[in-house]
């Protein structure tokens, strides 16, 4: 049974596992419905379906001074695998329509660089300044890990702040410690507006 995380809580993920070394992280959101408007989704959108928001997930792959060293370790749907083949992305998702993962990122453990010692799972809106769009309009956006070798579920966690205004979700990192990998429940939200600018700042 999968364990449900709060914002800020770090678990195990490897330790007591030996088995595990193929990880499915799946990302999802939903646009918020036209009876429960937020934000500027009444004015905006009137009384017609849920508004076409894109969302991308992105994985930055960093060092153990927390720098983005190499630009083929910023995985998205323009790059979809990582410098060492460890980490690859299922491509993007246009809406966030239906139920389920949005978006997915397979992980083989024992393929990842020992020079890499976080992954940095990042969700950010799609043209969101030209769109006026922000997180305000989006519910039930949350981020999982499966054990891919057997489908189990194996962490849930439900990004549920008030994100109104920001642009972009820091949703969780996968980390080295002590030799093992560990989950962290980050759930914070920002203002930047591209994968360009959350990279900038671990360069």
């Amino acid at each position: 049974m999968a364990i449900s995380l709060q914002k800020g809580q770090k678990v195990d993920l490897t330790k007591g596992r030996s088995g595990l070394t193929s990880l499915m992280v799946g990302l999802g959101w939903d646009p918020v419905t036209p009876d429960k408007p937020k934000g500027l989704l009444g004015g905006l959108f009137g009384g017609g379906g849920a508004p076409n928001i894109d969302c991308d997930a992105s994985v930055l792959l960093l060092d153990e001074n927390g720098k983005l060293t190499n630009k083929n370790n910023l995985i998205y749907f323009g790059n979809k695998t990582s410098a060492d083949g460890s980490v690859r992305h299922s491509g993007d998702n246009l809406t966030g329509d239906g139920d389920g993962d949005d978006e997915q990122v397979v992980i083989n453990l024992n393929a990842v660089s020992p020079s890499i010692h976080k992954m940095v799972f990042v969700v950010n809106i799609y043209s969101a300044v030209s769109r006026k769009q922000d997180f305000g309009m989006i519910r039930n956006a949350f981020i999982r890990i499966v054990n891919n070798s057997t489908g189990e579920e194996l962490i849930h966690f439900n990004l549920s702040d008030n994100y109104s205004g920001l642009t972009s979700l820091f949703a969780g990192e996968i980390y080295r410690h002590n030799g093992e990998w560990k989950f962290n429940a980050v759930g914070d939200g920002t203002k930047d507006t591209t994968i360009t600018e959350i990279a900038n700042k671990y360069i």
